[in-house]
């Protein structure tokens, strides 16, 4: 048992975070609000740690980028020869020439081939690099929390400890094994049907991208809310760790001043937390993705009412509207993606948010840069306290 009684303290620290010596090291861990130049400077400090982790892979991760452009160019090239098909196979075909849809059709089993390979090439690749950076996370924490002082592992619990190691790096895991490839070749295919589509009919493509404004106002609006939510459940996931830790660490003195009753409210009091704080994020969620799908099929339907109203004014060719239609259905799927997997990416910039606070922590007793020895005989058997006092921590 500590000086404080067990988890009267796990309450979240409610007062707003604005200075710049606040927010250093762990100091932000407990805040529920911060200002917006700290959240900044916060991201700032975890993309330098990432940087960090990434930067002995840079020549693997050029050969990712390689294998995803190709992947991206493969996939990109289906609905183009779907429409090259329609319009021009399929016409050769009504007239005895078969040459020119059986080229098509060919072309189209190649880029299938061509963006499989890719694709298992890259997911592959992202994988060893992603358990490559794992491995040096959890090496590099550990280590420097057993540099520490004692100072800091008396203020920063073993249920903190505990919290860092295993459901932050469990949040960053989870992203780098299931996301980071959709989140890469879903953001990829974003920007290049974009263009296509502008290159494919302008008309259109204006009315598609229309759609891209209420999408950035969405997204905004979630990224804003959806910082500060993942913030507040890494933190109190945290809490629940920590007093879970802290009472069975101490059950013996637990038990011994019969606090299990007390310990049972606090539990109950920090789970709650938990659960308020997950089901604040999940609201969010259930607002982001239905919207996105709501943008994604009234765009869908507007563009069909358009374009079909121009094939049969014969001002546009069927193939090509069924084209820009198949890439439309292309652009709003990899939105609907990158929004499904956007909740495991704030869950893993939130943790790595932690783990960058613990890592920038310094020992309150640096070991020497250049030690030097002491000379013989210059040891003396005498220990002397000078400044020191003995006291509770409050």
């Amino acid at each position: 048992m500590r000086g404080r009684p067990l988890g009267d303290g796990l309450r979240g620290d409610a007062r707003l975070v604005s200075s710049v010596e606040q927010w250093r090291g762990v100091a932000a861990e407990q805040a529920e609000e911060i200002s917006g130049h700290v959240s900044a400077l916060l991201q700032r400090r975890s993309r330098r740690l990432l940087g960090s982790l990434v930067r002995p892979h840079r020549r693997r991760v050029w050969w990712l980028v390689l294998a995803v452009l190709v992947q991206n160019a493969a996939a990109m090239s289906g609905p183009w020869l779907v429409g090259m098909g329609i319009d021009r196979g399929i016409p050769a075909l009504r007239s005895g020439r078969g040459s020119t849809l059986f080229l098509v059709v060919a072309a189209l089993v190649a880029a299938a081939v061509t963006e499989g390979l890719a694709y298992r090439a890259f997911v592959v690749g992202t994988g060893r690099v992603g358990q490559d950076v794992l491995l040096d996370l959890r090496e590099r924490v550990f280590a420097h929390l057993q540099r520490l002082s004692l100072a800091f592992h008396e203020r920063y619990t073993s249920g903190r400890v505990i919290s860092r190691l295993t459901s932050d790096l469990d949040a960053i895991t989870e992203l780098l094994n299931e996301g980071v490839d959709t989140l890469v070749t879903s953001a990829l295919s974003v920007i290049s049907i974009s263009v296509i589509l502008m290159v494919l009919d302008r008309p259109l493509g204006l009315v598609s991208l229309a759609a891209l404004i209420p999408l950035l106002i969405l997204s905004r609006w979630f990224q804003v809310r959806s910082t500060a939510a993942y913030r507040r459940t890494r933190e109190a996931v945290a809490l629940l760790v920590i007093h879970f830790t802290e009472s069975l660490g101490g059950i013996r003195a637990v038990q011994a001043f019969r606090r299990e009753p007390r310990n049972d409210e606090i539990f109950a009091e920090v789970n709650d937390q938990y659960r308020q704080a997950t089901l604040r994020a999940f609201r969010l969620i259930t607002i982001y993705w239905p919207g996105i799908r709501v943008i994604g099929n009234v765009t869908t339907a507007a563009v069909l009412f358009y374009g079909g109203l121009r094939v049969v004014g014969g001002s546009m060719r069927l193939g090509v509207l069924v084209a820009f239609l198949l890439y439309l259905r292309r652009f709003f799927e990899p939105m609907a993606e990158i929004s499904e997997f956007y909740d495991s990416f704030q869950g893993a910039a939130a943790g790595l948010e932690k783990l960058s606070g613990v890592l920038e922590e310094e020992p309150s007793v640096p070991m020497p840069s250049r030690p030097a020895p002491e000379p013989e005989g210059g040891w003396r058997g005498e220990v002397r306290f000078e400044g020191v006092r003995f006291g509770y921590r409050p």
